[in-house]
């Protein structure tokens, strides 16, 4: 039997009154997760162990069957495993976003954690010539995709920087950026990185874009997974736009699939990542589909746009897989890595929802798939890293 692990980035949330009391899951058209969750068995899982963040990479991580709270080194440090950087042990990763700032001062405003979703052609000039001019024994700008980049600090695990804790920009959109600053200005170095930085965004010969920061955050040590063979015993890959799942991927020896045109947004390449899935199946066991249009249409805070992009998900990448696969002996895990909701514009440590659909199983006798069903069938795992081996051992294949 072949494993389908189908992932809508941020897809749960809370009720809004603009949709008269649904969430946008409830308001979305998801005929395809409505049949498998009624023939399948639905529940939650706890995908952000407590006291840690809730972020896209911890919450990954745990639905990919690895313990957070052993091997989470930080967000960086994944993002690191996905260009497939040669590290030291003792180097500091950070992820390292271009961002909009109403100004770099302590009565500053975080404006826009992705610089208006700046293109990957436009950041990587811009990242290039951070290294250019301000690169030096300590520090590497690496450039990555769109906002998404790195600073590698060399031996700075052993530094008090390991310890500093900078809120995630899209945690902090239009809110103060005070408590960051103060928390950069603990180390000379970067604090005079940040400001260095901005001199260079300045140069509008070089930069034309809303970019007018750098973010450091996230920073960890490099990140060592085992081996997802040998640990589940299938042989699996990776599809996704965004740099930290196809770092999970690299880190844990799995393939890692590029889809040309994926972008991470509502308008993505949805038929490229069903064809290069089908294609893999062919001769393996195991994919995980990562779809990352909900979560940013809820950073946006904009509901309609989040209730279209988990309709697309269905209706693009559940369904054409599900018609392909019709005659085959497949299963399916259906889920979110974390609930984003619009009021909120970030993530929060809710229990997502699943389905588990398969051969044998018997239904949870639920209607539709909603944040609400999920709970009221009254099964929920609270350590999600558990969620994966818990469906191979419901579907026989453990």
């Amino acid at each position: 039997m072949k494993l389908l692990y189908l992932i809508a980035d941020g897809m749960g949330g809370w009720p809004l009154d603009e949709l008269q009391g649904k969430t946008t899951i409830e308001a979305a058209d998801t005929p395809n997760m409505d049949e498998l969750a009624r023939t399948g068995m639905v529940g939650r899982a706890q995908t952000v162990p407590e006291g840690m963040a809730p972020g896209s990479d911890v919450a990954n991580m745990a639905l990919l069957g690895f313990d957070p709270a052993t091997y989470h080194t930080g967000r960086g440090p994944i993002e690191a495993a996905a260009q497939g950087l040669v590290l030291d042990p003792d180097d500091l990763v950070w992820r390292l976003n271009l961002v909009t700032v109403s100004k770099l001062t302590i009565d500053g405003y975080m404006r826009d954690y992705s610089s208006g979703h700046i293109a990957t052609e436009v950041s990587r000039p811009i990242v290039e010539e951070l290294q250019k001019r301000l690169g030096n024994e300590t520090y590497t700008f690496v450039p990555g995709i769109q906002y998404r980049h790195l600073l590698v600090q060399k031996n700075g695990a052993n530094t008090d920087d390991a310890k500093l804790f900078i809120n995630p920009p899209h945690d902090i959109t239009d809110k103060p950026i005070k408590l960051d600053l103060r928390a950069y200005s603990k180390s000379p170095q970067l604090w005079d990185l940040l400001f260095e930085a901005k001199e260079v965004l300045e140069d509008r010969n070089l930069n034309s874009s809303r970019a007018n920061s750098i973010w450091p955050w996230g920073q960890g040590r490099p990140l060592i997974l085992p081996n997802f063979e040998e640990t589940f015993g299938m042989r699996g890959a990776v599809i996704s736009a965004v740099d930290l799942i196809k770092g999970l991927g690299n880190a844990s020896g799995m393939s890692v699939i590029d889809v040309e045109g994926a972008t991470g947004l509502l308008e993505t390449n949805y038929q490229g990542k069903v064809d290069a899935a089908l294609d893999f199946l062919k001769d393996n066991d195991f994919v995980f589909v990562h779809l990352e249009g909900p979560d940013e249409c809820g950073h946006g805070g904009n509901a309609a746009e989040k209730a279209e992009a988990i309709s697309r998900f269905d209706a693009r990448i559940v369904a054409p897989l599900r018609e392909a696969l019709k005659d085959e002996d497949v299963a399916w895990i259906v889920t979110c890595d974390h609930f984003t909701p619009i009021v909120e514009r970030t993530h929060t440590t809710d229990a997502v929802p699943f389905i588990i659909n398969g051969p044998g199983l018997e239904p949870s006798g639920v209607k539709a798939f909603t944040e609400a069903t999920a709970e009221g069938t009254g099964l929920k795992l609270d350590k999600g890293h558990e969620l994966l081996s818990f469906a191979l051992q419901c579907l026989g294949m453990k």
